[in-house]
C-alpha cells in the first residue's frame, strides 16, 4: 500500500522541470530593486507583497492585456547584464529550495535586448548566473542542475538567428531551441529553415503547441518541424473521444503522440488562467496521465502564476488522488525527456529521482 502524502513532504521530493520562463520567475523584490537600480519607472507598488498578488490578479484576470503587462515589468527590469546574472542564479537557488534537481529554464534573447545587449551578450550573462546558482545550491550540500532553451518569438523574424545561437553556445549549457508566443495566426511552419537547420546540427528542439490553438498547431509542430517535445500540448484531449460506457477512443494524432512518447510539458495553474483547460478537475492531464501519455508537469511562469513545482504537484495531488508512485512517474517521464545525453538523465534519475522517492515511500 502506498504511504499516504503529506503535502508538506512534497517539498523534500526530487523534481524535474522542463517548462519554465526566465522572465515570468523574478522574486517580487527583485523586480523592485532591479528597477530602482535601472531607474525603471512604471510598477504598480513597491511592496514586494503586494507587487506578488499583483502579477498574480493579472494572471488571473482572464484578459490577455493584462497577462503580458507583467511582462512588460519583469523584461523591462532585465535589460543590463548585472540583472540577467543577478535573476538567473537567484531562478536557480528558488527552484533547489523547493526541491528541483534538474530544471531547462528557457527565455527569448531579443526581450532583452532594448538598452543596447548583444545577443551573445545576454546568453553569456544568464549563463553565467546559472553557474553561479548552481554553485551557491552545492555551497549548501544540495544538488541542482540547469540546463537552457533559447526562444524565438514567433511573431517576430529572425527564428534562425536564435537557432544558430543555441547551437553556439551548446557546450555552455544551451540544451535547446523553442519557439513562444502567440499560436494563432503564426505557425510553426513559418519557420521550416530554421528546424531544418537544427535537424542538421544534431540539436533539440521543443515548440509551444496546443496552448491556445487547437489540433493544427500540434500536427505541424510534430509532423513539419519535428518537435521532440510539445509545449503545452493540453489540446491533444481534442482528438481523444471518451464514451458514455468509459471506453475511450484516440484519433490518429493523438495515437501518434502516445506511440511515439511524444513529451507533454503541461502546466496546470498557468493552463487555467490562459483558458486552456476550466478547472484543475476538468484539466486533460487527468485523462492524458490514465493513457499513459508522456506527461510531464511544470510551472511556466513561477511569479505570474504564483506557483512553484511543489504547489503543483500538491494540486494534483489533492485534485486526482495522486501517491507517490504518481508523482515518481511524472518525475521519471521529465528526465527521460530531458534535452541531455542518455548518461546523464540516467545518472540524475538513478542517483536523484528513484533515491529520493524510495526514502519517501518507506
Amino acid at each position: 500500500m502506498s504511504t499516504p502524502i503529506a503535502p508538506e513532504a512534497i517539498r523534500s521530493a526530487p523534481k524535474v522541470l522542463l517548462h519554465d520562463h526566465l522572465d515570468g520567475g523574478l522574486r517580487p523584490q527583485t523586480v523592485i530593486d532591479l528597477a530602482e537600480a535601472s531607474g525603471y519607472a512604471g510598477l504598480p507598488t513597491t511592496d514586494a507583497v503586494e507587487l506578488g498578488d499583483w502579477f498574480r490578479d493579472n494572471a488571473d484576470s482572464g484578459s490577455l492585456v493584462r497577462y503580458l503587462e507583467g511582462f512588460a515589468h519583469t523584461c523591462g527590469v532585465m535589460q543590463d547584464e548585472a540583472a540577467l546574472v543577478r535573476v538567473a542564479a537567484e531562478a536557480v537557488q528558488d527552484l533547489a529550495d523547493d526541491g528541483v534537481v534538474y530544471a531547462e529554464i528557457r527565455y527569448a534573447p531579443e526581450l532583452f535586448t532594448a538598452r543596447g545587449l548583444s545577443p551573445e551578450q545576454i546568453v553569456e550573462a544568464v549563463q553565467e548566473g546559472f553557474r553561479l546558482g548552481e554553485r551557491r545550491v552545492a555551497e549548501t550540500g544540495r544538488v541542482v542542475r540547469v540546463g537552457t532553451l533559447l526562444c524565438a518569438m514567433r511573431q517576430n523574424e529572425g527564428w534562425l538567428r536564435i537557432a544558430e545561437l543555441a547551437v553556439r553556445y551548446r557546450d555552455a549549457g544551451v540544451v535547446g531551441f523553442d519557439i513562444a508566443g502567440p499560436e494563432a495566426g503564426f505557425p510553426p511552419t513559418r519557420g521550416l529553415d530554421t528546424f531544418e537547420y537544427l535537424r542538421q546540427q544534431n540539436a533539440h528542439f521543443t515548440i509551444h503547441a496546443g496552448e491556445a490553438f487547437g489540433l493544427p498547431s500540434i500536427w505541424e509542430a510534430i509532423q513539419h518541424c519535428g518537435a521532440e517535445r510539445l509545449g503545452h500540448g493540453v489540446r491533444i484531449v481534442d482528438d481523444i473521444t471518451v464514451a458514455e460506457d468509459g471506453s475511450v477512443r484516440l484519433g490518429r494524432l493523438a495515437s501518434y503522440v502516445r506511440d511515439r512518447r511524444i513529451p507533454l510539458e503541461m502546466c496546470p495553474t498557468s493552463n487555467l488562467q490562459t483558458g486552456a483547460a476550466p478547472s484543475l478537475a476538468e484539466h486533460p492531464i487527468g485523462l492524458l496521465a490514465a493513457l499513459r501519455f508522456r506527461v510531464t508537469i511544470n510551472t511556466d511562469n513561477r511569479l505570474m502564476s504564483q506557483c512553484s513545482m511543489s504547489s503543483e504537484f500538491t494540486a494534483l495531488v489533492e485534485t486526482f488522488g495522486y501517491d507517490w508512485a504518481d508523482l515518481q512517474w511524472f518525475t521519471v517521464n521529465a528526465m527521460k525527456s530531458a534535452f541531455l545525453g542518455f548518461d546523464e538523465r540516467l545518472e540524475i534519475i538513478n542517483t536523484l529521482v528513484k533515491p529520493g522517492y524510495a526514502a519517501l515511500m518507506s
